[in-house]
């Protein structure tokens, strides 16, 4: 379907609308802009159109006396990133580019178990065919700006500080979703001098900081319900390992607003807690233990764990604590982090705007609660006033 012409000065192409933060931005952009138009490149699922999943996704969204009027916004394409085109016809891609005021590109596969090549395909190749897109637009005039949705853990294994210009100083990555992304990112950089750009790294994303709210229940969550549901409490890390992770309220207001700033043109920003909001793992693990009424993690060496301890117990438990071992192996690296993520330039940028990363440790028990309440994400949660 092509842009329906309405004189309308914004015109946003979304890649990843209906991914967690994907829908968040989105919701914040169709308020902020209520003049807008959207299209939107989602993917179809067996049994499940990319119709069929906007109109889900609004219906989730916005309250039923608005849904009709932001259909009605919204340009729906069936896509495929890796494709030529993204699968559609010679007519249709054009009409994404004519006329299109920003573009951004949330997409990408989080995996960290991919294959390196078929995440390449996904994070890397996506990225090259947006930017196509993205270049058509500048070409067109239309452009304003494009925001590209990377992550802090392009840093990869590094130690210290790692700040918002750097990119590959030679570090080496703990899975294929990190290779990639910084392979992707550093597609992006090489047409920054052409094309307006802002690059947002978030690190791990997490339920909003008000209500807890999430529609994922990946990364900190699955060991977290390992350990509150008694199945382990062994942790193959080191106490003082680095934990920064951000609410998706505070990420999706940060990529809005950046994404419309002309003073984030040009610029990567860490959306991240930083080195003054981050927690130490032990922090997190004292109070999950407070919160579920637990004994507190036990941290071991993680080389120690690996080379003796996992041996053992993989040859001597079976059934659940089994699968917890072969599945954690995923999350083993990051036990171990010693990386700060600098916030300098999104400070900077964010600030002036009342937009701040909350510290780790103020909404920690809005996200245990939701958990709780919602049974992992298998039950509907209704919120009080107060909470909504």
């Amino acid at each position: 379907m092509a842009w329906r012409k309405t004189g309308v000065a914004e015109r946003v192409v979304i890649t990843g609308a209906t991914g967690f933060l994907g829908r968040e931005v989105l919701r914040r952009l169709v308020e902020r802009l209520p003049e807008a138009r959207f299209a939107l490149l989602v993917r179809e699922r067996e049994g499940e159109s990319a119709q069929s999943r906007v109109e889900a996704l609004v219906a989730a969204l916005f309250p039923p006396a608005q849904r009709d009027g932001v259909l009605d916004r919204i340009d729906v394409h069936a896509a495929d990133l890796t494709a030529e085109r993204f699968g559609l016809t010679e007519h249709v891609y054009a009409s994404l580019a004519d006329g299109a005021t920003h573009v951004i590109h949330s997409a990408a596969t989080v995996r960290f178990d991919h294959p390196l090549e078929q995440a390449r395909r996904i994070n890397v190749g996506g990225t090259r065919k947006v930017l196509a897109l993205v270049e058509n637009a500048q070409r067109g005039g239309s452009l304003r700006g494009f925001t590209y949705i990377g992550t802090a853990f392009v840093a990869g294994t590094r130690t210290g500080l790692a700040r918002e210009d750097e990119l590959d100083v030679g570090q080496a990555f703990r899975n294929t979703y990190e290779r990639t992304k910084c392979e992707a990112e550093k597609l992006v950089r090489a047409h920054m001098d052409d094309v307006p750009t802002v690059i947002a790294r978030p690190s791990i994303i997490v339920g909003d900081s008000h209500t807890g709210i999430t529609t994922s229940f990946k990364t900190i969550y699955w060991p977290l319900k390992v350990y509150a549901k008694h199945r382990w409490r062994t942790v193959p890390g080191y106490s003082d390992a680095v934990v920064d992770i951000v609410p998706v309220d505070f990420v999706a207001d940060a990529v809005v607003h950046l994404a419309l700033d002309e003073k984030a043109i040009g610029r990567c920003t860490h959306l991240c807690a930083g080195p003054e909001g981050s927690a130490a793992i032990r922090q997190i693990g004292t109070f999950a233990s407070e919160f579920f009424g637990i004994a507190p993690p036990r941290f071991f060496d993680p080389g120690f764990f690996l080379a003796v301890l996992r041996p053992i117990l993989y040859a001597t438990v079976w059934g659940t604590r089994r699968r917890v071992l072969r599945n954690g192996r995923l999350y083993l690296p990051y036990f171990r982090m010693q990386t700060a993520y600098d916030t300098t330039h999104a400070r900077a940028l964010l600030g002036p705007a009342g937009i701040r990363a909350p510290n780790v440790t103020e909404y920690l028990e809005k996200l245990f609660r939701y958990c709780l309440d919602s049974d992992w994400g298998k039950r509907p949660v209704t919120l009080t006033p107060e909470a909504a």
